[in-house]
C-alpha cells in the first residue's frame, strides 16, 4: 500500500458507519409521475441495491449479480425495473428460488420493462451482464488515457443510462442506498460514489482483486457511479481530495487546492455537508460533462485545468449539487431545473465569497449571455419553460433562467431573508425528491407566508410555468467583461488585433471577446486574430473551441487542421458540439469535414455523446465501438 493509498484507507476508516436510511418518500402527484420510468414504486419499489460485479475489459462488459431490496404493498405480485439491453441469465429469491421474468418490447429512449414475479419474495437476485454498447459505459483503450498504458472505465449515468449496467428502478424519485463489490484486474484501481471500504483492494483470484463500497444514504440512481484505472490520490485536506492517473496528478491537485476551502464555504452558506468526504476524480479527455456531481466523488473533464484556476467554477458547480440534486432532488427530468438552477446560483455564491464579487459578476454575466443565446434559439416558446419537457429546457436554460429565477428572488426579498430561507428548505426537503410545484407551495408557506405585493414582485408562476423571461429578471453586470466590450468596440470598429491586451485574461475574458467578434470575418482578419492570438494551438479548450466556431462560420481553410486535432483529444459536449454544429451549419463543405474527422475522434467519445452526434451527423460509417 503507497503512502497515497494509506492516507485514502485512513481517510475512509474515519467515516463512521450508520445504517441505511430508512426509505425516502415516493411523491405521487401528478406532476411527480416520471414518464421516462417503466416502474410503478407506489406498488413495488427498490429500497437498496447490492453490486457484485467484475469489469471485463476484454469484452467490454460488467457482469455478475445485482440484489434488491424491495418494499411493496401486500397484494404486490411483481416489480417493475428498467432494464436497457442487459443480458440476464436468472433471477431468482434471496434463497436461489428461480422467479418468473420478462423483457418487454424495447424503447429507444427508455429501454425496455423487466417484471419480476414476486408473490411474497422482498429480495431479488439478477444474475446478468451489461451490453457491450451499454449506454452509460465508456471502455477506453490505453491510449486515450493520459498515461497511454493502462485502459480506463468510468460511467456516466445521469438522466437514465444507469438502466444499462444497473438493473433497478433508474428514476430520480426512487431514491436507494446501495453497496458495490467491483473485482477488475490487479494492475488496476476501482473509485465510486460511495464511502470506500477497501481502498487498496483485496485479493479475488490470480490477477485480480476487488474493492468494496457502500453508501448508506439514499440517492438517486443515476448518482451510482464508478471509475476503473490506474488512478492515484492526493490529499487535499482532511475530508478532500484528488483522484487522477499518476502523470496528472500533481498538475490536478494544485489547480483544486482550494476544494477543502469550497466546502467550508458552501457549509457557511446552506447548511452542513452530510456525505463524509468530498474527493474529485479527474477522469480523461473523453469524459462527456464538464462535471457530475455522483455523491463523495464529483467527476471532472480536465479541460478545467487551464493553469489559472478561472475554471474551477466547476468545481464549485458539483459540490453545490451536494445539497441540490443530491440531497434534495428533481422527482422527474421535467423539472431538472430544480437540480441545475439552483446549484448555478449556489456556485455563483461560493465564487463570490472565495473569489470576490467581480469574479461572481464575471461568471453571471456571462450566464446571462448564454440565457439571451437560449432564449432566441430555443425552437418553440414551450422550450423556454422551467417546468417543461422530459429532456429540460432548451439548451443550457435549466442552469441560466433556473439561476436568475433564484438570483431574483434574493434581489426581491434581499439576501439574509433568502439565505435564511434556502437553508431551512434543504434541511426540510433533505434526501427526498421534489417538483417544481412542490418547491413552489414549500416557497409561499415559508418565504412569502400570504404577502400579497411580495406575490405580485416575484411572479413565481410565471417564471415556473411561462415561456420566456418575466420583466422582473435580475441581469448582474461585470466591470471586467464591460473593458472587454470596450476594446470589442474598437476591434469591431476596424482597430488591429495588435492594439489588444490579451495578458493575464481569464477564460471568461477571452470567451466575451472571441464571442463578442462580429460572426462575419475576412479570411485576413482572421489570419491576423490567429497569428496574434495563437488561437489555433491554444490548450485552453473553451477558447480553442469559441475560435474553431467563429473560423468555421467563414469557412476559413488554415483552421482546418486545428479542427481535426482538436475533435479526437476532447469529449465534452459543451466543447465539441458546437463546433460539429458549426460545421454542420455550413453544408456539404463543413459536413465533409465533420464527418472525416468524426471517424477519427468517435472511439474516443463516451456512448451518449456518440448518440448525439451519430444523429447530427447523419453518421453511416458502422459502429466504431
Amino acid at each position: 500500500m503507497t503512502r497515497l493509498f494509506l492516507l485514502a484507507a485512513l481517510a475512509a476508516a474515519s467515516v463512521a458507519h450508520a445504517a441505511p436510511d430508512a426509505p425516502s418518500p415516493i411523491l405521487t402527484t401528478p406532476e411527480a409521475k416520471d414518464v421516462l420510468t417503466y416502474a410503478a414504486p407506489q406498488i413495488a419499489r427498490v429500497t437498496h441495491v447490492d453490486l457484485d460485479l467484475t469489469a471485463d475489459f476484454t469484452r467490454h462488459v460488467m457482469r455478475g449479480t445485482a440484489a434488491l431490496d424491495i418494499l411493496a404493498r401486500p397484494d404486490a405480485r411483481e416489480i417493475i425495473l428498467d432494464d436497457n439491453k442487459l443480458v440476464i441469465s436468472s433471477i431468482t429469491d434471496a434463497a436461489g428460488k428461480p422467479l418468473k421474468w420478462s423483457v418487454g418490447a424495447y424503447d429507444e429512449e427508455k429501454g425496455a420493462p423487466l417484471a419480476v414475479e414476486i408473490g411474497t419474495t422482498r429480495r431479488i437476485v439478477i444474475a446478468y451482464e451489461s451490453d457491450p454498447g451499454a449506454s452509460a459505459l465508456g471502455w477506453l483503450a490505453p491510449a486515450l488515457t493520459a498515461g497511454k498504458t493502462s485502459p480506463y472505465l468510468f460511467s456516466q449515468g445521469e438522466a437514465i443510462n444507469n438502466r444499462s449496467w444497473i438493473p433497478t428502478q433508474d428514476s430520480p424519485g426512487i431514491r436507494q442506498s446501495w453497496t458495490a463489490k467491483i473485482t477488475v484486474p490487479s494492475d488496476l484501481v476501482v473509485v465510486m460514489s460511495a464511502e470506500r471500504l477497501t481502498p487498496a483492494g483485496e485479493p479475488a483470484g490470480k490477477g485480480w482483486h476487488s474493492y468494496r463500497f457502500r453508501m448508506d444514504r439514499n440517492v438517486p440512481p443515476y448518482l451510482i457511479a464508478l471509475a476503473v484505472g490506474d488512478i492515484r490520490f492526493q490529499a487535499i485536506d482532511r475530508r478532500t481530495g484528488v483522484y487522477a492517473e499518476p502523470s496528472v496528478l500533481a498538475r490536478d491537485a494544485a489547480e483544486l487546492a482550494d476544494t477543502g476551502r469550497m466546502v467550508s464555504t458552501a457549509e457557511a452558506l446552506y447548511g452542513r455537508y452530510r456525505w463524509g468526504r468530498y474527493d474529485v476524480l479527474v477522469l480523461p479527455p473523453s469524459f462527456p460533462y464538464g462535471g457530475m456531481e455522483n455523491p463523495t466523488l464529483t467527476f471532472a473533464t480536465p479541460t478545467i485545468f487551464t493553469g489559472d484556476k478561472s475554471n474551477v467554477d466547476v468545481i464549485a458547480h458539483e459540490l453545490a449539487h451536494s445539497w441540490s440534486g443530491n440531497l434534495v432532488t428533481n422527482a422527474t427530468w421535467s423539472d431538472s431545473w430544480l437540480n441545475e438552477g439552483f446549484t448555478t446560483y449556489f456556485e455563483n455564491r461560493i465564487d463570490e465569497a472565495l473569489y470576490g464579487k467581480e469574479r461572481a459578476a464575471t461568471l453571471a454575466d456571462l450566464l446571462w449571455d448564454n440565457l439571451q443565446r437560449d432564449l432566441k434559439a430555443a425552437p418553440d416558446p414551450d422550450a423556454t419553460r422551467l417546468h417543461g419537457k422530459p429532456g429540460g429546457t432548451y439548451g443550457e436554460l435549466d442552469y441560466s433562467k433556473g439561476s436568475t429565477f433564484l438570483r431574483t428572488i434574493e434581489y426581491t426579498v434581499g439576501r439574509p431573508r433568502w439565505d435564511a430561507y434556502l437553508r431551512s428548505y434543504f434541511d426540510r426537503h433533505a434526501f427526498q425528491p421534489q417538483t417544481t410545484a412542490g418547491f413552489l407551495a414549500d416557497l409561499r408557506a415559508n418565504l412569502v407566508r400570504g404577502d400579497a405585493a411580495l406575490e405580485a414582485k416575484l411572479q413565481l408562476d410565471r417564471w415556473a410555468y411561462e415561456p420566456g423571461l418575466p420583466s422582473n429578471a435580475v441581469h448582474v453586470r461585470s466591470a471586467t467583461l464591460a473593458k472587454i466590450d470596450q476594446m470589442l468596440a474598437r476591434v469591431n470598429a476596424g482597430a488591429p488585433i495588435a492594439s489588444v491586451d490579451t495578458k493575464n485574461w481569464s477564460t471568461q475574458e477571452w470567451l466575451r471577446f472571441l464571442n463578442g467578434l462580429p460572426r462575419t470575418q475576412s479570411a485576413a482578419r482572421l489570419g491576423e486574430l490567429d497569428r496574434r492570438l495563437n488561437l489555433s494551438t491554444t490548450s485552453n479548450a473553451y477558447i480553442r473551441s469559441a475560435w474553431l466556431v467563429l473560423a468555421i462560420g467563414n469557412r476559413y481553410d488554415p483552421a482546418r487542421a486545428s479542427i481535426a486535432n482538436f475533435l479526437p483529444s476532447v469529449g465534452r459536449g459543451l466543447l465539441i458540439f458546437p463546433v460539429y454544429r458549426a460545421l454542420r451549419a455550413q453544408g456539404e463543405w463543413g459536413m465533409a469535414i465533420a464527418r472525416h474527422d468524426y471517424a477519427t475522434a468517435r472511439n474516443a467519445y463516451h456512448p451518449t455523446v456518440v448518440s448525439s452526434l451519430d444523429r447530427m451527423l447523419e453518421w453511416k460509417g458502422g459502429t466504431g465501438r
